[in-house]
C-alpha cells in the first residue's frame, strides 16, 4: 500500500507543478494532497517536499496560516484572467460555456482574495 500511496503522491506532485503554470489548475491543493500521501507512505519524500525551496512554502504557509504570498496571488490572478478572457473572447462561442468560464474565474478570484497574504520568506 505504501508504494501505491507514493505513486499517487508523485502524481499529485506532478499536477501541482503543472498547476504553477496552468492558471485554472490549482497548485496548493495538489501539493497538500501530495504531502498527505507522502506523509503516509514515505517520511523521506514528505520531508523533501516540506523543505523544498520552491514548493515547501506553498504547503507550510497554507497549512499554518491559510495564506499565500502576495507575488503568488498577483501572478495567479493575472494568469487566471488573461487565460479566462482569452478563452471568453477568442475560443468559446456558446453562451453557456462563456458563463461557466466567467463563473469559475470569479469563484477562483474570490477564493484567492479570501486567503490571507503571507510574507515573502
Amino acid at each position: 500500500m505504501k508504494y501505491v500511496l507514493l505513486i499517487l503522491g508523485c502524481l499529485a506532485l506532478a499536477c501541482g507543478i503543472v498547476g504553477i503554470f496552468v492558471p485554472l489548475l490549482p497548485t496548493t491543493p495538489f501539493l497538500l494532497l501530495a504531502a498527505a500521501l507522502f506523509f503516509r507512505s514515505s517520511p523521506r519524500a514528505y520531508a523533501w517536499l516540506l523543505n523544498h525551496k520552491h514548493l515547501g512554502p506553498y504547503i507550510r504557509d497554507f497549512r499554518e496560516n491559510r495564506s499565500m504570498p502576495l507575488r503568488a496571488k498577483v501572478i495567479a490572478l493575472l494568469l487566471l484572467w488573461l487565460t479566462s478572457l482569452h478563452c471568453f473572447f477568442l475560443i468559446l462561442d456558446h453562451w453557456a460555456l462563456k458563463t461557466l468560464m466567467a463563473t469559475v474565474a470569479i469563484g477562483v478570484t474570490i477564493y484567492l482574495l479570501s486567503l490571507k497574504t503571507g510574507r515573502k520568506k
